[in-house]
């Protein structure tokens, strides 16, 4: 199972770390389309601190897994689990707007396409 142990092309995850940070920093001062996202699935303002630890968490793992052998590919599953449940709390609240179809679900075929794109023969 060499496949998982590290990412071919590397890129891919780069990407996708880059993007997350991006993301996580947006989200120390939420931009109005975040905040509408957060409170559209009902997602309590208390709790936001957390995602923003999760995805800087999540930073870490993609770039220490561009050398450590799996921490990659952990981490790019978390990614996707992530926006997996992202995706089923908009379609539960049913706030299925721009925002589901744009933010949510692109940043689910992102972390997904790298996941194949750098793990997958």
């Amino acid at each position: 199972m060499t496949m998982l142990l590290l990412p071919d092309p590397w890129w891919p995850q780069a990407v996708l770390a880059a993007v997350v940070l991006g993301d996580a920093l947006l989200s120390l001062k939420p931009p109005a389309f975040i905040r509408d996202c957060l409170d559209g699935v009902g997602f309590p303002r208390d709790w936001w601190w957390c995602l923003i630890a999760i995805k800087l968490v999540a930073v870490a793992g993609l770039t220490a897994g561009l050398w450590l052998p799996g921490v990659g590919f952990a981490a790019n599953v978390g990614v996707v689990c992530y926006f997996l449940c992202a995706a089923a709390a908009h379609i539960r609240a049913r706030f299925v707007g721009s925002s589901f179809w744009l933010n949510c679900l692109g940043m689910l075929a992102l972390s997904s396409g790298a996941l194949v794109w750098a793990y997958l023969p």
